[in-house]
C-alpha cells in the first residue's frame, strides 16, 4: 500500500477475522488503528471480505472492564433495539492489546447471520492514515446466499454440472454478482484488491491533497488532445473525424488498445477516442476551424495551467446542467469511491430505481422509459471515461478500481455536489 503524507505511526490492532462455520474457512488478517469507530471498522471488514454493505450489523463483546457490550449499526437500524450506536464507540473501548484473550464478534446481515470471530493477535504500528490487509484465504461469500450453510450448498451446486439445480444456481449467481460460473472461484482471494478497497476508505477518512503526478495522470487524455491541437491544430477528415493515424496514435499513447472494435484506425471502431473528441468540443476546450480541430481560448488556458484544467473538469463532470445526469454522476462517484457497486448487468436497474426514488418522471408524469435511463447511463460513463480515473483492468470480469488520483477527483466531485445541494 502506498505511503501516506505523514511518516508518523499510530497505535494499531493486529486482528484475525474469520467467518464462523465456513468450510474451507474464510478469513482475513487486518491491521487497523485503535481509534477506528465501530462504524468505520464495519466498513473495513466489508472491504476486506468483499461484502456490499446492504444490511444491519452488530458487535458483541465483553470490554476490558468486564462489561457486556452490544453495538448496532447503522443508526437508523437501531429502532426498538437496546444497543449502543456504532458511531459512538471506538475499538480501543472494546479490545485490550495486553489481554491475550481479547476478542469480539461482528455479525453481518441478521437474516443470513454471518458471524465473524475477531481475534486480537496483538498490538501493531501503522503509518498514520493507513489500513492494511496482511493475509487471508478464500473469496468472501455471495451476498444473500443464506448464511454459511446456504453459501456452502451454493458452492457445491456450482461445482457440479450434473446437479439438477446447477443452471438455476449459476443464473442466480450471475444476476447477483455479474460473474459467470466459469469465473466463480470460491478458493480465490485477491489481496491487492482488498487493500485497494481499504486504501479508498483511508482516502475518505484521512483526505490528502492531489499531487501533481496524480493530477496529470487523471487529466492525461484531455491534455493529450489539447497538446496535439496546439498551434495549427489537428487536421480532420471531410466528415470532421480524427484521421486514422491520429486514432492509432491515441490508442497507443493512451492505452486504449483493448477498446478496439474491428480495425483500430477509425473513430467508429474506437469509441473512447470519438467520445474524447466530442466531449472536448462540448466542453468548449476545442472547436472546429477550416477542417481542423483547434484550441479555444479556454482550452489554451487549461493546457497551460493544469490546475485550472483540474478545476474546470470538476465543474464539467460534477455539475452537468441536467439534474438526472447529476444524480447518476453522483451515483457512479459513490460506487467507485466505496468500491461497492452493483454488478454491471444490474446497473441500469439500479439507476432507474434511483431516478424514480428521486421523483424523476416524464413531462406527462409517466415513469422514465428504459431507453432514457440507458442514454443517461451512457452519458455519465463516457464523460467519466474521458479521464484516467481507474487502474488498468486485469481480467474481463475483474472489478475496476480507482487510482489515488481518481479517488481524489471523485471525492471532490461528491463534496462539490453536497455543497451545491446544501445551497439549494
Amino acid at each position: 500500500m502506498a505511503s501516506m503524507q505523514s511518516a508518523a505511526t499510530v497505535p494499531s490492532f493486529d486482528l484475525r477475522i474469520s467467518i464462523e462455520d465456513t468450510e474451507p474457512l474464510i478469513w482475513r488478517r487486518l491491521k487497523v488503528p485503535v481509534s477506528l469507530t465501530v462504524a468505520e471498522f464495519h466498513l473495513a471488514i466489508q472491504a476486506a471480505f468483499g461484502w456490499e454493505n446492504r444490511h444491519l450489523y452488530g458487535v458483541r463483546c465483553e470490554d476490558p472492564a468486564g462489561k457486556a457490550r452490544v453495538i448496532i449499526g447503522p443508526g437508523d437500524g437501531m429502532e426498538d433495539l437496546d444497543a449502543e450506536p456504532a458511531s459512538g464507540v471506538v475499538l480501543s473501548d472494546l479490545l485490550d492489546a495486553e489481554a491475550p484473550t481479547s476478542a469480539l464478534e461482528y455479525d453481518y446481515d441478521f437474516g443470513d447471520d454471518w458471524t465473524h470471530q475477531v481475534q486480537l493477535l496483538g498490538s501493531a504500528e501503522l503509518p498514520a492514515g493507513e489500513l492494511v490487509c496482511v493475509d487471508g484465504a478464500n473469496r468472501g461469500p455471495v451476498e444473500d446466499s443464506g448464511g454459511p450453510h446456504g453459501y456452502r450448498r451454493l458452492v457445491e451446486i456450482l461445482g457440479d454440472r450434473t446437479h439438477p439445480e446447477h443452471q438455476d444456481a449459476a443464473h442466480w449467481t450471475y444476476t447477483v454478482t455479474g460473474e459467470l460460473r466459469a469465473s466463480f472461484d470460491p478458493t480465490s482471494f485477491d489481496l491487492a484488491a482488498a487493500n485497494r478497497k481499504l486504501r479508498l476508505l483511508s482516502l475518505q477518512w484521512w483526505p490528502q491533497p492531489v499531487t501533481d503526478d496524480e493530477r496529470d495522470a487523471v487529466l492525461r487524455p484531455v491534455r493529450w488532445l489539447l497538446e496535439h491541437a496546439t498551434g495549427d491544430g489537428i487536421e480532420l477528415t471531410k466528415d470532421s473525424y480524427l484521421k486514422p493515424a491520429m486514432v492509432r496514435r491515441a490508442l497507443e499513447e493512451l492505452g486504449w488498445s483493448d477498446a478496439v472494435m474491428g480495425k483500430g484506425n477509425r473513430e467508429a471502431n474506437v469509441l473512447p477516442v470519438r467520445e474524447l473528441r466530442e466531449h472536448l468540443l462540448a466542453w468548449k476546450l476545442l472547436r472546429k476551424l477550416k477542417g481542423r480541430l483547434v484550441l479555444t481560448p479556454r482550452g489554451r488556458r487549461c493546457r497551460e495551467r493544469p490546475a485550472d484544467l483540474w478545476d474546470y473538469m470538476l465543474d464539467a463532470v460534477g455539475r452537468p446542467e441536467h439534474e438526472a445526469v447529476r444524480l447518476v454522476t453522483r451515483l457512479y462517484a459513490e460506487w467507485h469511491v466505496s468500491g461497492i457497486a452493483p454488478p454491471w448487468n444490474r446497473r441500469t436497474e439500479a439507476i432507474k430505481g434511483a431516478l424514480e426514488s428521486a421523483g424523476f418522471v416524464t413531462r406527462s408524469g409517466h415513469p422514465i422509459p428504459d431507453d432514457w435511463v440507458t442514454d443517461i447511463n451512457r452519458t455519465v460513463i463516457w464523460k467519466l471515461g474521458c479521464l484516467h480515473l481507474m487502474e488498468p483492468k486485469k481480467g474481463y470480469f475483474d472489478q475496476v478500481m480507482l487510482t489515488d488520483g481518481g479517488a481524489k477527483f471523485l471525492l471532490e466531485v461528491l463534496e462539490a455536489d453536497r455543497e451545491f445541494s446544501g445551497a439549494k
